[in-house]
């Protein structure tokens, strides 16, 4: 087994929900083997309380949530991606930075849970649906046979995990 931890980048526009979300679902799912990290192109400057809230309750610590630019993982001294998600319709359709040593990339596009109208448990009830499909495509791509797929194989593995609507 492979010591190698690789970086993933998952990107939304505001940062505040499912790019949060699936940063903390990656560094749960994927520990010791995968790092998960968030950013958008447009920061809220605040994770959704409805994110935070949720995190809570699935036990899983918020003091890494926040809501910060892209632009912190284009520099110098930033972490290497070795993948890279957008997870909002609006982030696949920007311009990217170019991501040093080119990584990986797919459109795992989950509708906006913080969009939600309605009452507070109708919030609540979106954000979980997003967090378990996040959880499953996260499932998915760790289970992936990484060292063992060429460039073509794997992307298409990664596009289709996207493609998960269920």
């Amino acid at each position: 087994m492979s010591d190698r931890v690789y970086n993933v980048l998952f990107l939304c526009t505001g940062n505040s929900a499912r790019s949060i979300l699936a940063e903390a679902v990656m560094n749960q799912i994927g520990a010791g083997r995968f790092r998960g990290y968030s950013a958008g192109s447009r920061p809220t400057g605040a994770p959704n309380p409805f994110a935070l809230d949720l995190l809570r309750r699935e036990g899983i610590d918020t003091g890494f949530a926040r809501s910060k630019s892209w632009d912190e993982f284009e520099g110098e001294g930033a972490p290497k991606m070795d993948f890279v998600f957008t997870v909002c319709d609006s982030a696949a359709a920007e311009e990217c930075p170019y991501w040093p040593g080119a990584p990986m990339t797919a459109h795992w596009g989950l509708p906006d849970p913080a969009a939600v109208e309605g009452s507070d448990a109708q919030k609540a009830l979106a954000f979980a649906e997003t967090f378990r499909a996040l959880t499953r495509r996260i499932q998915a791509f760790t289970a992936l046979p990484l060292a063992s797929l060429d460039k073509i194989a794997l992307q298409s593995r990664l596009k289709s995990i996207g493609e998960d609507r269920a």
